[in-house]
C-alpha cells in the first residue's frame, strides 16, 4: 500500500503545473526524442553488421579439422547425428552417454566417416561429479577442449494435475538443464584457452510450448534463457550457439517418455495422442531426445 500511496503523489506531481514539473517533463520529452533518433541511426548499422557475420559464417565455415569436441547425449539421435558430421570434417571426438554399449557403435562408425581419434567416456549429465570425470578425461585425452555440444535430454508426457509426485519430475530439469550447465562449468576454462564454443540444444518448445509437456517445456526455456544470458557474459571469449529445434524424429516421437508417475515408459499410443498433428515414419535408427 505504502509503494502504490508513492506512484498515487508521484503522478500527481508529475501532472501538476509547476516550473519543476515542466522542467522534469521537458527533459524527458527530449530524451525519449533523442533516444528514437539513436535507434534510428545506430539500430540498422547494427543489424547489417550481424547479418554480414552470419552470412560471412555460412560462407567460410570454421574449419574443424582436428578440434576436440565433446558432445553429450551421444549414444543416439541428435547427438549421434552431430558426431558423424563433425567427424565428417576429421574432428577429433569424445562422446558422452549412460549407454556405453551405444556409444561404442557410434565411436566405431564415426571413425569410418573420418574421425581420427573417438574417445567414450560413460557418464550421467545429471551428476556433477560425472560432468568433472569426463571433461576431465577429454582434456586428459586430447590436451585441449574446442567444442562443447550440450545434447543430452528427456522428454516428460503428463498432463500438470494428474503428476502424483511433481518431485518426481525434477530429473526433467537434471538432465534437460543442469546437465547443460555442470558440463559447461567444468569446460569453461579450456574452452576460454581454446577461443573454442558453447553449442546447447534448447526447443521450440521453450516459445511455444507444448500440451501435456509441461516439465519439459520449462526445462527448455530455462536452457535458452541461461545460454542466452551466457553468451552476454562471455562476449567474444568464448561462442555460444542455441538450437531450437522442432519436433524431430527421435525416440521421444516413437513414445519413450517420462509418465506421470516419473518412470520411463515407451507408449506410441500415448505419442499419438498427445501430438495429432504429427506423423512420423519409423526409421531404421530412432534418436534419443
Amino acid at each position: 500500500m505504502e509503494m502504490l500511496s508513492m506512484l498515487k503523489v508521484g503522478y500527481t506531481i508529475l501532472r501538476s503545473e509547476t516550473p519543476a514539473t515542466d522542467l522534469i517533463n521537458s527533459f524527458m520529452d527530449w530524451a525519449a526524442r533523442r533516444s528514437l533518433l539513436l535507434l534510428a541511426v545506430f539500430l540498422p548499422p547494427y543489424y547489417i553488421y550481424k547479418l554480414t557475420t552470419a552470412a560471412f559464417a555460412v560462407v567460410a565455415p570454421e574449419d574443424v579439422a582436428g578440434k576436440v569436441v565433446l558432445i553429450t547425449g551421444a549414444s543416439s539421435g541428435i547427438g549421434e547425428q552431430i558426431a558423424y558430421q563433425y567427424a565428417k570434417k576429421r574432428s577429433r571426438l569424445a562422446l558422452v552417454a549412460r549407454r556405453e554399449a551405444n556409444l561404442h557403435d557410434v565411436a566405431a562408425k564415426a571413425k569410418d566417416a573420418g574421425s581420427p581419434d573417438v574417445l567414450v567416456v560413460a557418464g550421467d549429465v545429471a551428476n556433477p561429479e560425472d560432468c568433472k570425470r569426463f571433461v576431465q578425461a577429454t582434456v586428459e585425452h586430447f590436451g585441449q577442449l574446442d567444442h562443447l555440444v550440450n545434447n543430452a535430454g528427456v522428454a516428460s508426457v503428463c498432463w500438470f494435475e494428474e503428476v502424483p509426485n511433481v518431485a518426481d519430475f525434477k530429473q526433467v530439469l537434471a538432465i534437460n538443464f543442469w546437465g547443460t550447465v555442470h558440463p559447461t562449468q567444468c569446460a569453461l576454462p579450456h574452452l576460454k584457452k581454446s577461443g573454442g564454443k558453447i553449442f546447447a540444444n534448447s526447443s521450440a518448445a521453450a516459445v511455444l510450448g507444448m500440451p501435456r509437456m509441461s516439465f519439459y517445456n520449462a526445462s527448455k526455456a530455462a536452457v535458452l534463457n541461461f545460454f542466452e544470458t551466457l553468451r552476454m557474459e562471455l562476449h567474444d571469449e568464448v561462442g555460444v550457439t542455441i538450437a531450437t529445434p522442432g519436433w524431430i524424429e527421435s525416440e521421444m516421437t516413437k513414445g519413450k517418455h517420462l509418465s506421470k508417475d516419473g518412470t520411463m515408459k515407451v507408449d506410441q499410443d500415448l505419442r499419438d495422442v498427445s501430438t495429432p498433428h504429427v506423423h512420423t515414419p519409423d526409421v531404421p535408427k530412432p534418436i534419443d531426445l
